[in-house]
């Protein structure tokens, strides 16, 4: 009598869950008819989503290091890398146009909805505390990649 097959419970249903999410974004926006410029609220959720990747990778680089640690020195450049993709998804937010007047974009408490809870900024400078404390300027300013395979 055989044995029936029984799959391995998923450990990691959210990220691939977020992952599946991130890949039907990006057809949606591939997709043929006017997919227009990125909007700023585009940018915010994808900096969230870059932010709580940086903080997922920090986890596992610090979990790696010690048993493992050429995997961890991969895992740090990675997070050198997502921190750098963080950096300029904020910057390029920042040259959107707003959909308020400038007087108003300068007094969140004027906002219609009342003033954001998290702003990109304040996230942003959220994840460079981390940043600072675990990378060197050197660090994040030296992007060496190689694409060839270890094995």
């Amino acid at each position: 009598m055989t044995q029936p097959r029984t799959s391995v419970p998923d450990s990691h249903p959210y990220l691939r869950a977020a992952t599946a999410g991130v890949r039907h974004h990006a057809r949606a926006l591939t997709c043929p008819g006017p997919a227009g410029p990125p909007d700023r609220a585009h940018l915010d959720a994808l900096h969230a989503h870059l932010t709580e990747l940086h903080r997922l990778l920090d986890q596992l680089a610090e979990a790696a290091r010690p048993p493992h640690p050429a995997a961890g020195r991969h895992l740090a450049a990675a997070h050198t890398r997502l921190w750098q993709a963080a950096t300029d998804v904020h910057a390029a937010f920042h040259l959107l146009p707003t959909a308020h007047t400038d007087s108003v974009a300068c007094r969140p408490d004027q906002l219609p909805d009342g003033p954001p809870v998290l702003t990109i900024c304040q996230r942003h400078l959220a994840a460079g505390h981390t940043v600072r404390r675990k990378t060197t300027p050197t660090d994040l300013h030296r992007t060496p990649h190689t694409t060839s395979c270890a094995r």
